[in-house]
């Protein structure tokens, strides 16, 4: 068990509608040790695949995404959710829906920041039902870059996410795979 799962069941809650609280050291509140280490495991996992762009969707991805950065020596990009003034008109665009908030919302990465032959990978927090990486790795294809996989923090495996990102072609790897949480327990995948 790694130091992310020991985590989770140590300080995370269930909560109702299969809504995991980890905000105590994850996604809220910071725990910089934990988020350096799964930075490393990340490395670790796709450290073969030449990357040279992490890319990850504001706000929760970014402090892993950035982690993660520090051990391929390669700058974070993130995708804003919205439209920004400062971001200009000349954007990448993709719709996601969110499964935390139960809504869709757009979101853009300038095209300055990703580029025709970059090899992206996706970072997040959470995968339940694909859509925030299916959302960037449409941005990614419009750049004309590769999306060469996509490190998940926490994937809830019970949910349709996890198997249409790999039905896709991507190459996911989750820190944390759990398979459920039934009467409020929390049982990973081995």
């Amino acid at each position: 068990m790694n130091s992310l799962q020991k985590r989770i069941l140590t300080d995370g809650t269930v909560l109702p509608g299969n809504i995991l609280k980890v905000d105590s050291f994850l996604n809220h509140q910071i725990d910089t040790g934990l988020l350096r280490d799964m930075g490393a495991d990340f490395y670790e996992l796709f450290k073969d695949k030449n990357i040279n762009k992490i890319l990850t969707i504001e706000a929760s991805g970014i402090a892993i995404a950035c982690y993660t950065a520090e051990h391929f020596n390669v700058p974070v990009v993130f995708a804003k959710k919205g439209n920004h003034k400062n971001v200009g008109n000349d954007v990448y665009t993709a719709e996601v829906f969110s499964f935390t908030k139960g809504t869709s919302y757009d979101v853009t990465v300038s095209k300055r920041y990703i580029n025709k032959g970059d090899r992206v990978l996706v970072i997040d927090d959470f995968l339940a039902n694909g859509q925030a990486v299916l959302g960037l790795k449409k941005i990614i294809e419009d750049a004309g870059a590769e999306l060469c996989g996509a490190g998940i923090a926490i994937t809830k495996c019970f949910q349709k996410g996890e198997q249409m990102l790999i039905d896709a072609g991507i190459d996911v790897k989750s820190l944390a795979a759990i398979e459920s949480m039934e009467d409020c327990v929390i049982k990973f995948r081995e």
